[in-house]
């Protein structure tokens, strides 16, 4: 993802909400927001036909399910990343919004300042979140949610090895592409496939796994 031109997408069911964060992020250099929407049906056609880089969402929004968008953004095989923005810090809600392939996971109470240097982060192609719940995602895998994977040596091939480290490292499919000088099509099967192996489900859960076993 190009940090000179985040092309961004927010989706949102409070109009004057959504305004504001639409000009925070307006405002800021190497952004550009490309579309608004008021809810998550809505949200899944604009990310289909605008291909963002970026899509911003709520999680829970009247009469539809931003959790339910991000698994159709991501079974659509769009190279988006999704990070959702939402008052809710449950545990269980975090936990579904990282299983169902969510790039990060960042609190509306959170400081503009902070939201604007994650977000800055996640153009570069990194995972997000806000802090705390990190330590909430650590003790979960930890505590064997989802079940433990085997080890990477047992199941994994070494290029598989090799991009499981670059996700770790925080790598979009893009620049892992760039780096092994491989196709964008080629990283994504491998990384479907390690997630299989690992019985995974999403790109964040394979960058804590990776970090908690290294």
């Amino acid at each position: 993802m190009n940090t000179e031109s985040c092309r961004v997408l927010l989706v949102d069911d409070h109009p004057l909400f959504r305004c504001g964060v639409a000009q925070l992020i307006a405002a800021q250099e190497g952004f550009e927001v490309v579309g608004e929407a008021a809810s998550a049906e809505e949200g899944v056609q604009l990310a289909s036909s605008l291909k963002p880089d970026l899509v911003l969402m709520d999680l829970n929004m009247r009469e539809s399910s931003g959790l339910s968008a991000l698994k159709q953004i991501k079974d659509s095989g769009l190279d988006t990343q999704v990070i959702m923005l939402t008052v809710s810090d449950a545990e269980q809600d975090f936990i579904r919004a990282v299983r169902a392939g969510a790039e990060g996971y960042l609190l509306k109470g959170s400081e503009p300042e902070e939201i604007l240097d994650k977000l800055r982060l996640a153009a570069r192609g990194e995972t997000v979140f806000t802090e705390p719940l990190m330590s909430m995602l650590l003790e979960t895998m930890r505590d064997g949610t989802p079940a433990a994977p085997p080890t990477d040596e047992e199941c994994l091939t070494a290029r598989e090895r090799q991009i499981l480290g670059l996700i770790a490292a925080g790598k979009s499919n893009k620049h892992i592409a760039r780096e092994l000088d491989i196709s964008d099509g080629t990283v994504k099967v491998h990384v479907k496939n390690l997630l299989r192996k690992l019985n995974l489900q999403s790109r964040l859960e394979a960058a804590v796994w990776a970090l908690t076993t290294a």
